[in-house]
């Protein structure tokens, strides 16, 4: 089938349309955070006072009825240094301020998904095949599936603080893509005329739109990591939009449970991806430039997995190996496919 190359400029106006729009909402998030995060925590933060303005009342009660007066001295210290922490969401993400912002903000981010998935589509169907054949649209439809799982992920957990970084790399992909990748409508390599493109690279994209989450938490964690311990050490709370953001236990928890998902994909990928190279080249593996680097992204998912569950690996030590992991995929997938020769060279970038 001939290509159709005026629906391919359609699908480039509708990804420019999708980066605009996403943009947009970029802003919406990065405001929610500005304005939510310093009046939901001062709002906490004076509940806890009055809180811990009680405990010295009932300590000197105390201590006429049973002499107990230093036990409700430390309890009342600890009270007022709990209380020097405030944040706006608990333990199950519940947020009890009213978040404007955020609401535009997901609501700008739903229409700028429709637009990108109608790029998506259009491009698939003005070249015939299955949209991800080379780093332009690996990398847009990338982006499209990081918004997507995060709007989903919207339904059960509130992650809205994550917004601003999520929609933030979306950006930067749909820029990406559009100045250092872009690659007009064409056909497939011959190796990559095969229904193992739509397995194989399918489950790639979704399982690394989901370690972008990860990686986002995993910066969150450590910077939030680093607030809660000055604060506990004594110092002035100027986190900020901090407030917003969950306590980092609990990021490094959703962090594992995603990752643990995200491993599972990429663990079918790498098994896809040596089926599928048995059959184009007659060998599963052959230790190829990609493929050692696809290696390489399981081994260190698979550390933090396995030291985070079995050797007590928690805090910033397994956030950093997180993060590690992500920019495993990120040099894989830029580093590798541009400045690497092999079997694996689809990038489609034009040559000079």
């Amino acid at each position: 089938m001939p290509l159709n190359q005026t629906l391919g400029s359609y699908s480039e106006l509708f990804m420019l349309l999708a980066a605009g729009t996403y943009v947009v909402a970029f802003l919406a998030f990065a405001w929610d955070m500005a304005t939510s995060g310093k009046t939901g925590q001062r709002d906490a933060g004076r509940l806890a006072e009055s809180k811990a303005a009680k405990v010295p009342v009932m300590a000197g009660a105390s201590a006429a009825a049973g002499g107990a007066g230093d036990a409700g001295s430390r309890v009342a210290s600890s009270s007022a240094a709990s209380s020097r922490i405030a944040t706006v969401a608990d333990s199950g993400l519940g947020y009890t301020t009213r978040r404007n912002a955020a609401r535009v903000g997901v609501a700008i981010s739903i229409i700028g998904l429709v637009i990108h998935g109608a790029g998506v589509v259009t491009r698939g169907i003005a070249a015939d095949r299955v949209p991800w054949g080379n780093m332009y649209e690996f990398c847009t439809t990338g982006a499209f599936l990081v918004v997507a799982v995060f709007l989903l992920t919207l339904i059960k957990r509130d992650l809205r603080f994550l917004g601003t970084f999520v929609l933030g790399l979306a950006v930067i992909m749909m820029v990406a893509a559009a100045v250092a990748f872009w690659t007009p409508v064409g056909h497939l390599v011959p190796a990559l005329q095969s229904y193992w493109l739509m397995i194989h690279v399918s489950i790639a994209v979704l399982s690394s739109a989901l370690f972008t989450l990860t990686f986002s938490m995993g910066i969150l964690q450590l910077v939030q990591s680093r607030r809660e311990s000055k604060i506990a050490a004594g110092g002035l709370d100027r986190g900020g939009f901090l407030g917003l953001v969950p306590n980092a236990l609990t990021l490094e928890a959703l962090s594992y449970r995603i990752n643990t998902i995200a491993f599972v994909g990429w663990t079918l990928t790498v098994m896809f991806g040596s089926i599928w190279a048995e059959k184009a080249w007659g060998r599963f593996w052959g230790w190829d430039t990609k493929e050692v680097w696809s290696f390489v992204i399981w081994v260190v998912y698979a550390a933090y997995l396995h030291a985070r569950a079995t050797r007590g690996w928690t805090g910033t030590r397994a956030a950093w190996l997180s993060i590690v992991g992500y920019l495993c995929v990120i040099f894989n997938f830029t580093v590798v496919n541009m400045y690497f020769s092999g079997l694996h060279s689809y990038a489609g970038l034009p040559t000079s």
